[in-house]
């Protein structure tokens, strides 16, 4: 399996679920979910926010969702992580592990429901290995 360009993965706030960013439209983006392949528009005024973009508050600062998901797949062992309708302590428990110096104060439950979910999506639908900026440069 081909590795998962992070900053091609969509994320869009009133939509469930993860997107493949296709291309650019005249009035929105173009994406596929990743769960059926559907395509869709999202219109220009639409809250799409790249995984690339997103980190989780820690002790030392930010970090990075792609370094989430891969402390967690080791934690996990490349198995799925508790879903989002599990109960909070399992849920605690796996970032607990996985990113032991998260803020609790800035990292709440809400937060850690949907990186376990976009977690499970991205194991059962994509892969688990990041594209880097390494990567990107020998593609350019």
């Amino acid at each position: 399996m081909e590795k998962t360009d992070l900053a091609k993965i969509l994320s869009a706030s009133g939509y469930h679920g993860l997107y493949r960013f296709i291309a650019q439209a005249r009035n929105g983006a173009v994406a596929e979910a990743l769960e059926n392949g559907k395509r869709l528009i999202f219109p220009s005024n639409s809250r799409i926010t790249s995984l690339e973009d997103i980190a989780i508050y820690t002790s030392e600062g930010e970090l990075k969702l792609g370094k989430v998901f891969t402390k967690m797949a080791e934690v996990l062992e490349g198995k799925e992580a508790p879903g989002s309708k599990s109960a909070e302590k399992d849920i605690r428990a796996v970032f607990e592990k996985a990113v032991p110096n998260y803020d609790a104060d800035r990292f709440y439950i809400s937060h850690m429901k949907k990186v376990v979910d976009w977690y499970n999506e991205l194991l059962k639908h994509a892969s688990l290995e990041f594209v880097t900026d390494e990567d990107r440069e020998k593609e350019a």
